[in-house]
């Protein structure tokens, strides 16, 4: 079991970051209309609303369990077994289930340093996968997915090829999965075993990566298939090694009813039918493990990953909002840095003063947009500007020293003339302002993508959370699903 400190550790800085990524964009709320397009104000609206309830379920100590399938698994029946009551409904019927609902298991406390801490678990069904329309089933499925901490993918046999591409695609989403062989009572031992036997097949195939945008035509006649799944050949490089985390359950949540023999007192015989208790111990088993060996750990980066995507998309619909305002901001800096470059006959001075304009203006997007700009941001920033667009900005550095002393002999020596002034002033003035043009780009960029770097940020708390994970555990076999963007 991980160290409780630790693991509380984590979830104070991952609080911290979410704290702080909400204070910068606070101005957001305040209901001023900071632009007549509609539709950008919707979409700032979604993504604060979006890191708002990540802050709030990691104050809450909130992990999110989704169940995932096709139409008649058995996903509600499972949940009701978990909980020990029957709370969703169930039934022959196809779709009893028709939109995602969520409902609390109540679990045993959580040992800490300070005594015992209570996480609530919820408990989130979803409808078949193979029912709701596709457009509108991959946005039920991707909300669901980025809401979850862990993933129960629930078949009630040999995987379907609709079941594999789903379970490719759930792969993905760089969440713990646990996959549900459901319904075993149905089956005799042999074919059980077989039936686990395949599944454990696919969960170390590694192909589900590859496979989830591959080979698809291969796999048409999967659904006629009843033992193994072979791997679709492909002269495609490696696929990415995601499947390891899976992890395979049998159960029976709602077993068939049984005929039993019922002896009398008065000696008469009666069949009736009785419905056996679930099997569904060790699935509970490998969940409360898994929260109490890494729950917090894995509450904390889920909420990082997903205020991370939240907060970049704020800042991409920050820059779109403030575009108007950036553009004039950036022709003001370049105006005022080439008439005062122009009309500077000091080549030192011209330099420094283009340099000073240029920080200048970095400092102001930077205000405008609020978003900070961090060490990580500003070595990137002036590394690219050094190679894609180093030529221009050495360009106007180059010629304030060549040109720059031309202007100057030309300022104190009359008889050079005029003209060979205003030449040299307008050429230099012109490398000046496209070189502020330049660097205010090149700022807009970084700024956009740094966002989440800097003290707290969530890609640094990320880092800092997976060089101290523990090994062997479900952490540890995604830690490479957790990309850190650059």
């Amino acid at each position: 079991m991980a160290d409780n400190s630790l693991q509380e550790n984590r979830l104070s800085l991952a609080r911290a970051s979410l704290r702080q990524a909400l204070a910068r964009y606070s101005y957001l709320r305040q209901g001023k209309k900071n632009s007549n397009n509609t539709e950008l104000e919707a979409a700032l609206q979604t993504q604060l609303d979006i890191l708002t309830s990540t802050s709030e379920k990691l104050d809450h100590n909130v992990i999110r369990i989704a169940t995932f399938g096709l139409v008649s698994r058995g996903k509600s029946a499972v949940l009701n077994a978990l909980l020990g009551q029957k709370i969703l409904q169930t039934g022959p019927l196809n779709g009893v289930t028709q939109w995602p609902r969520s409902v609390r298991w109540t679990i045993p406390s959580i040992p800490t340093a300070d005594g015992t801490e209570k996480i609530q678990v919820e408990l989130i069904d979803t409808p078949g996968l193979d029912e709701v329309g596709g457009e509108v089933r991959g946005e039920m499925a991707k909300q669901v997915t980025r809401q979850a901490d862990l993933i129960l993918f629930v078949v009630a046999g040999d995987i379907t090829r609709t079941e594999y591409q789903a379970l490719c695609e759930l792969q993905t989403a760089q969440k713990p999965l646990i996959l549900v062989f459901n319904k075993i009572d149905l089956y005799p031992e042999l074919d059980r075993k077989a039936i686990y036997e395949s599944l454990q097949a696919l969960g170390n195939s590694e192909q589900l990566a590859a496979d989830a945008v591959t080979d698809k035509e291969e796999w048409d006649d999967l659904d006629d298939r009843q033992n193994n799944i072979p791997a679709p050949k492909s002269t495609a490089k490696p696929p990415a090694k995601i499947a390891k985390s899976l992890e395979i359950v049998m159960v029976a949540a709602e077993p068939a009813p049984v005929q039993v023999r019922v002896e009398w007192s008065d000696g008469s015989v009666t069949h009736e039918w009785e419905s056996p208790p679930p099997q569904i111990d060790e699935l509970k088993h490998t969940i409360l493990t898994i929260l109490n060996r890494e729950g917090r750990s894995l509450l904390a980066l889920n909420a990082l990953v997903e205020a991370r995507d939240a907060e970049t998309n704020l800042a991409h619909q920050v820059l779109k909002l403030r575009q108007t305002e950036a553009d004039d901001l950036i022709w003001q800096f370049a105006k005022y840095k080439a008439l005062a470059v122009g009309l500077n006959p000091v080549a030192f001075l011209d330099i420094m003063g283009a340099t000073v304009a240029d920080l200048a203006l970095i400092r102001s997007l930077s205000r405008l947009y609020c978003l900070p700009m961090t060490g990580y941001e500003a070595g990137k920033l002036w590394q690219t500007i050094f190679s894609s667009a180093g030529g221009v900005l050495l360009g106007e550095l180059g010629s304030s020293f060549l040109l720059g002393f031309g202007k100057s002999a030309a300022a104190v020596a009359p008889q050079i003339g005029f003209s060979t002034f205003a030449g040299v002033a307008v050429t230099q003035a012109s490398l000046a302002a496209y070189g502020t043009y330049a660097v205010g780009r090149a700022a807009q960029v970084y700024l956009e993508r740094g966002c989440t770097w800097g003290p707290l940020g969530q890609d640094t708390v990320i880092q800092e959370i997976l060089a101290t994970i523990e090994r062997n555990t479900i952490i540890d076999r995604l830690q490479q699903e957790f990309k850190i963007g650059n």
